[in-house]
């Protein structure tokens, strides 16, 4: 194999395919990085049995052929390598990289060993990729993190005819986002349980093209396939995945919920207060919101070696009439940050039923508006000390 190379097409290509690599995988041969070279150009991949990446990009190529070799040996030089010409040549036991002055030599990695890549399943539709990398980063904040319980580790991707749900749940907090996209027929519907860190990287990675093929296979067994394809910066990338088995929580009910006191407030402004009074939040102890009538207060302690607090300027609704049903509400500071910085809207809505029960959060264009109903966050209040 023979081929010329831009540097930063290397480099950006091998970068995005060896992101994937395992950092310790479980036999030495899926740390390797295999390039191909034909008449369409350079593809480089890699796979671990459960998830593959591969990037097609333009190159001279002047014998075609195939390599495997070191895939994080191989992203630290050509992001070391200088502002030149790529020569890539590799033999039957070894590979020579030349860029301007600089020369490298690496060792070949058996080809035969390597594992065929899984093939993209069959297109169930397009998504803008800016709104669905958008929703993505709005959804995945509330995706567990605990490998022990892999069913919270996921999205769950529901799709209904041109419609898009992302639901993710942690237990203690759950994101849904709802978005239109174009599906390959006209009655298409189906579910998959797709890893968050997946979609994450999807959403980094894939959306300088105008659109995202969406590909399912087998997605109602949870034993199938998930395919993305979009393009990137220098060329066409796909990512392929195992679907994550068992049942995802029932827990869009949850999501229904009917207040007795709501609090509308600017987004910047709640976010600025909520950094600033959580640096001194302890531990595992709630971040206090006292809701009076025409702002709300944030309060944090680190015992008696710190407190803070501020007032934030709020329209409050007792909904319930007479007296106001809630004064106070406890937050996770964490999680109440990860909430508000995924709203893309001006203004913020707050949803209180009760003191220790679920608060809703959504989006809001204009402070006297109705609430953006396509993407809802929920967090479980914390019980606050008397």
């Amino acid at each position: 194999m023979k081929i010329r190379m831009e540097r930063d097409v290397m480099a950006e290509a091998v970068a995005w395919a060896a992101r994937s690599l395992p950092s310790r995988p479980s036999v030495p041969i899926l740390a390797g990085l295999l390039i191909k070279a034909d008449a369409k150009g350079v593809t480089m991949s890699s796979f671990d049995y459960e998830t593959s990446a591969q990037v097609q990009v333009e190159a001279q190529v002047i014998d075609e052929g195939e390599a495997l070799v070191s895939g994080k040996l191989l992203a630290e030089i050509a992001r070391s390598l200088p502002n030149r010409p790529v020569d890539f040549t590799s033999d039957a036991t070894r590979v020579e990289l030349v860029c301007g002055s600089a020369r490298f030599t690496l060792q070949l990695l058996p080809v035969s060993e390597y594992p065929q890549l899984p093939e993209m399943p069959t297109a169930a539709g397009v998504v803008d990729s800016d709104d669905f990398a958008r929703a993505i980063n709005q959804v995945v904040v509330a995706a567990g993190r605990d490998e022990l319980l892999p069913v919270f580790t996921g999205v769950r991707l529901e799709i209904d005819n041109d419609v898009i749900s992302l639901l993710a749940t942690d237990r203690y907090r759950m994101a849904l986002k709802e978005l239109t996209w174009t599906p390959a027929s006209s009655s298409a519907e189906g579910a998959a349980l797709v890893p968050a860190r997946v979609l994450s990287e999807a959403a980094r990675s894939m959306s300088s093209g105008e659109q995202i093929t969406v590909a399912l296979s087998n997605a109602e067994a949870g034993e199938g396939l998930i395919g993305l394809e979009g393009s990137g910066s220098g060329g066409v990338r796909q990512l392929t995945t195992r679907l994550l088995g068992g049942e995802f929580p029932k827990v869009r009910h949850l999501m229904d919920i009917h207040p007795t006191v709501t609090v509308r407030c600017k987004t910047e402004e709640i976010i600025a207060s909520v950094k600033r009074v959580s640096l001194v939040a302890e531990r595992n102890s709630p971040l206090r919101m006292l809701i009076g009538d025409e702002q709300i207060a944030l309060e944090a302690a680190s015992g008696d070696q710190a407190q803070a607090s501020e007032a934030v300027p709020a329209q409050v609704e007792n909904v319930a009439g007479g007296e106001l049903a809630l004064t106070a509400a406890g937050f996770n500071p964490h999680y109440l940050a990860d909430a508000l910085n995924t709203i893309d809207s001006p203004y913020v809505h707050f949803s209180f039923t009760a003191a220790g029960k679920p608060c809703l959060v959504r989006g809001l264009d204009e402070i006297d508006g109705d609430p953006k109903g396509d993407y809802r966050h929920v967090i479980m209040l914390m019980r606050l000390p008397n």
